[in-house]
Order: structure tokens, then sequence, then C-alpha cells
């Protein structure tokens, strides 16, 4: 289990750009374009709209004011171990109402290899063989156990067999998808391998209230012409200029 060095700080943000849990919130930052994307929600489902090329952090704010563990999946995929996600998997440790941000897939206790929207070809779940999955962001979190005596630390326990993807993996393909048609979307979002960068973690030690997650929590994300065709983004309509019956005075005639 890690714990990103200096990352773990309070943020004020607009509750519209967040996907809103009980015990902690879910956002997406478009690095590119210095800006926290916007949640659109559909039929239950919390989406953003992603640029291809533009890199992108994961934001997890702590609501509550004991430690939690975030387990995190992009694309199926556990973000610190590469694995197909499982929620019994090594994740960050969330400090008491603060934040995090991750930038990308965990290289090292040093480096991270950076998030980035791309194609899905390009993503780095179809350059691994694992392409079902792609265009979801998702947070296992689970509640530490109560030790008694409080200072009695259990050892780190061992990390289980990847499973199937779970809800922070699942794909979500929605009957509004794959009614539209092919015309009219792009090819499917992924998430990229990008450049390397330096992000400093450590090894901490977390025992688990329980063995299933307290909560889970998802963002989905593709283009904004492919969520316009599954209708989860309603596209501005153009309309025609109504007339006026008192315009101004009278215009002298052409010609």
């Amino acid at each position: 289990l890690l714990q990103i060095a200096g990352a773990a700080l309070a943020l004020v943000l607009s509750a519209h750009s967040w996907a809103v849990g009980g015990l902690a919130d879910l956002a997406v930052f478009d690095r590119s374009e210095g800006r926290r994307l916007p949640v659109y929600w559909h039929e239950g489902r919390a989406w953003v709209v992603g640029k291809p090329g533009n890199e992108y952090q994961v934001s997890v704010r702590s609501r509550r004011g004991e430690d939690l563990l975030a387990v995190m999946s992009v694309d199926g995929i556990n973000v610190v171990t590469g694995e197909t996600a499982s929620p019994q998997q090594s994740g960050y440790v969330l400090a008491p109402w603060r934040a995090l941000e991750v930038k990308g897939w965990r290289k090292s206790l040093e480096r991270t290899a950076a998030f980035y929207f791309t194609e899905l070809p390009d993503s780095y779940a179809a350059r691994t063989g694992r392409p079902d999955n792609v265009g979801v962001i998702g947070i296992a979190l689970f509640n530490r156990k109560r030790l008694e005596p409080a200072h009695d630390i259990a050892p780190l326990s061992r990390r289980q067999a990847p499973a199937a993807a779970d809800a922070a993996g699942a794909s979500g393909n929605t009957r509004a998808e794959a009614e539209a048609p092919l015309a009219e979307r792009d090819a499917k979002l992924g998430t990229g391998h990008g450049r390397s960068e330096n992000s400093h973690a450590r090894y901490v030690e977390f025992q688990r209230a329980s063995s299933s997650p307290a909560e889970t929590i998802a963002i989905h994300y593709d283009s904004f012409r492919n969520l316009v065709a599954r209708g989860v983004i309603r596209e501005p309509r153009l309309q025609a200029p109504v007339p006026r019956p008192f315009p101004g005075f009278v215009p002298d005639p052409r010609g």
C-alpha cells in the first residue's frame, strides 16, 4: 500500500466537478488545459469529456476524519501494480479530509508514466492485451480496521490474485451507445502510458476493516462527439431567427 508524499493537500473545488460519494469524492483534472472536467450524469453514471492527446490526473478527496485505502483502476487496470483490477490489490492511503492527485501509472516509488487520453489502439490497456474495459476510472474504498490496543499495527497484508474486473473497471456500455450510428461516433477513448515523471511515494501499513469495499465510485469518459451520440450530452442546436412584427424603420428597396 502506498501513500503519495507531499500530495495530500486540502482542496476547495466546485461541487459539480466531483463525482460525489459517501467516503470520498472523485474527479478528473485536464492537465493540458489546466481545468477540472465537468461531470455529466446520465442513467446513473458520471461522465467526463476527454480530448485525445491531453494529459490528465485523477483527484480523490476524503470526506472522512480517518485514513482510507483507495484502490484505483483506469481502464480496468490497477494504476499501482498494472494487474487487471481487483479491489483486493494495492492502492493509495488517503489521509483524513485530504486530497491526493494521481497523475499516472506507478512505475516505482519515484516515477510514474503520465495518463493521457488517446484512441483505443494506443491505450495502455490495448497495448497489454486488455482492451475490454477502456473508458472508466474507478476507486474501491476501504476503512481501516480498528485495532486493540491502538498502537498495535498489523503487518502488511499479502496481495491476493487478480480477479475479473468489477464495477471499478466495468466498461459501462449502454444501449444508447450500441444503437448510435457508427458515422456519428469517434474512435473510443482510452488512457495511454505517457512520459515519465517524478512522483514520490512510500509504503505504509493498512489493515482493512472488511474484505469488500465500503464504497466504489466510478467516472466514465469518452470524446465529446461520442457522448453526444450516447445521449449523455445534448448538443446545442442553432435556432432559425423568429420574424419580428416591428423590426424598425422602413429601409430603401434594393436595386
